[in-house]
């Protein structure tokens, strides 16, 4: 059976509290198994038959009935996740360069090469985009509150919702599984 990440976007954000205990409770009543979550950031491992796209509708929809507020989800195969993990979008001495942050940034699908463009368009010395599939890479070279980009710009221009995670903690949930 295989083994998916759920990534979920803003579940644990603006007065809403969702203890990982009760996170994994409402996947395993979706006929989940084996549910874990992953660091307190809405990272949720489990196994599933259903395939990716239903598994993002269902567990969103799921979440919204019973929590009483939109949860975006994301979901990958390990192996994806793995993937992504792998990947250098940037030359090494730009990931380890002291001060710079590389996140991913999950989408529902691909964005058009015409969206891809205009993001990019916002690359500067400061922040740095790629695509690799549904993913976007952000190499940013500064503190988060000095960055004047944020994931609502990102997604107003790729018209569709995205999660980030920090490169560390992708890499984390690649290793353990």
């Amino acid at each position: 059976m295989p083994k998916y990440v759920a990534l979920l976007r803003a579940i644990n954000v603006g007065g809403h509290t969702v203890k990982m205990d009760h996170l994994r409770s409402l996947f395993e009543s979706l006929g989940l198994s084996n549910v874990e979550t992953f660091i307190a950031s809405g990272n949720v491992i489990f196994d599933s038959r259903t395939k990716n796209d239903t598994l993002e509708r269902k567990i969103s929809k799921h979440l919204k009935e019973t929590l009483g507020y939109e949860v975006e989800t994301f979901v990958r195969i390990i192996d994806e996740v793995a993937e992504v993990a792998k990947y250098k979008p940037f030359a090494e001495a730009e990931l380890t360069a002291e001060g710079n942050v590389l996140y991913v940034g999950f989408l529902k699908a691909e964005p058009d090469r015409q969206a891809k463009a205009q993001l990019i368009s916002l690359s500067n010395e400061v922040n740095d985009f790629h695509f690799q599939g549904r993913e976007l890479y952000w190499l940013r070279r500064t503190k988060a509150g000095e960055s004047e980009y944020a994931g609502q710009l990102f997604e107003k221009r790729l018209g569709q919702p995205m999660t980030f995670r920090n490169v560390t903690t992708v890499r984390k949930i690649a290793n353990k599984y």
